[in-house]
């Protein structure tokens, strides 16, 4: 069992920037099989969306065509922790935000794949 626990939500003005941690109990590496962390995030009365995924093993990344450029991941193995830091936050960005592991999918923007979720952290922003 995987345990994923997010960090580092808050209220943020608009134009800020915040970095959001997923702290993972272990990176899954499985032979033939490619697992990765993904970071997602659910607004009030909006379906889920990913945000960005990260391959466990050769670091690979991939963005929602909507949101890269303002949001990057990145991890500290060493930490088993894994961030995304936002910029040019807006209003709109406020949701709350969750970190997944799971097998790699074509359809990871919409959680595909995915078997551990963390609990979620909560980002305000205000105007």
């Amino acid at each position: 069992q995987v345990h994923l626990v997010e960090s580092g939500g808050g209220l943020v003005q608009a134009g800020g920037s915040l970095t959001l941690s997923c702290a993972v109990s272990e990176f899954i590496l499985e032979d033939g099989v490619t697992y990765g962390v993904g970071w997602f995030r659910q607004a009030p009365g909006k379906e889920r969306e990913g945000i960005s995924w990260m391959n466990n093993g050769d670091g690979k990344t991939e963005y929602a065509d909507s949101l890269e450029g303002r949001f990057t991941i990145s991890r500290d193995s060493g930490k088993n922790t894994v961030y995304l830091q936002m910029n040019s936050l807006n209003t709109e960005d406020t949701a709350v935000y969750y970190c997944a592991m799971g097998v790699y999918s074509a359809y990871w923007t919409r959680g595909y794949g995915m078997n551990y979720w963390g609990k979620g952290t909560l980002v305000t922003v205000s105007s």
